[in-house]
């Protein structure tokens, strides 16, 4: 089984492919959606079928930072014609809208079921070294900037009361007729990345957003992991 982190620093890199995020979070236990890398359509049709349709494809390159911007994701795709066309519309898509950037391929992923929508990042402070943030996903951070934050090691308390601090904790309890999010699935998995990024003290960030959170669990749909610069 390939090293992430240990492939990156050989290619001189900090930046993990998404691939390669989800692979490293995967093995640490973290719930994390299925993805597997495509050099182009043929493989990407065989890494959908190995998954399990619908699927979704992601352009992979590290020079582009917000893929959805750029026409390079493409949501619920149902058979393997719905994958090639999807292929073909996302590199014409990108190679419009950012020509300068170098393609690698594509993110081959399982189709999640909708849900809520949260953060879990982890940043490392100077002072402090790991540092936990939690939130609703979407407008919530992305306008409202409803996020919690606490220093990492946490404790099972810790991930009580920071999921309970963000202005928008009714919303996971269920509004309005609405089934309300898996708390213990959240919580566990706020204790799971915090216990990996005090292990993986190399890791400089870590962004699970969003992470899907349904009645019957949490899972996350996209994945970032930033390495320290080495010495």
């Amino acid at each position: 089984m390939t090293n992430p982190i240990a492939e990156a620093r050989a290619d001189g890199r900090t930046l993990l492919t998404e691939v390669e995020s989800k692979q490293l979070l995967h093995d640490a236990g973290i719930p994390v959606t299925q993805a597997r890398f495509a050099a182009g359509a043929d493989e990407a049709v065989a890494a959908a079928e190995e998954i399990g349709f619908p699927v979704v494809l992601k352009i992979v390159s590290g020079d582009i930072a917000h893929k959805s911007d750029v026409g390079g994701v493409a949501l619920d795709l149902a058979d393997a014609d719905a994958v090639r066309s999807a292929h073909a519309a996302m590199l014409e898509a990108v190679k419009a809208t950012a020509p300068d950037g170098t393609v690698d391929g594509v993110s081959v992923q399982q189709m999640a079921q909708p849900g809520t929508e949260i953060i879990v990042g982890v940043t490392t402070d100077p002072q402090f070294g790991p540092v936990m943030m939690f939130g609703l996903g979407g407008i919530f951070v992305e306008v409202m900037k409803d996020v919690a934050f606490r220093i990492i090691p946490l404790e099972q308390r810790d991930a009580k009361q920071i999921v309970r601090e963000i202005r928008g904790y009714p919303v996971l309890e269920g509004v309005r007729g609405q089934a309300g999010a898996d708390l213990d699935a959240i919580e566990r998995l706020l204790i799971q990345v915090s216990d990996f990024a005090w292990e993986h003290r190399e890791v400089a960030e870590l962004d699970l957003n969003p992470v899907i959170v349904r009645p019957d669990g949490a899972l996350a749909v996209d994945a970032r992991v930033v390495l320290a610069a080495e010495a």
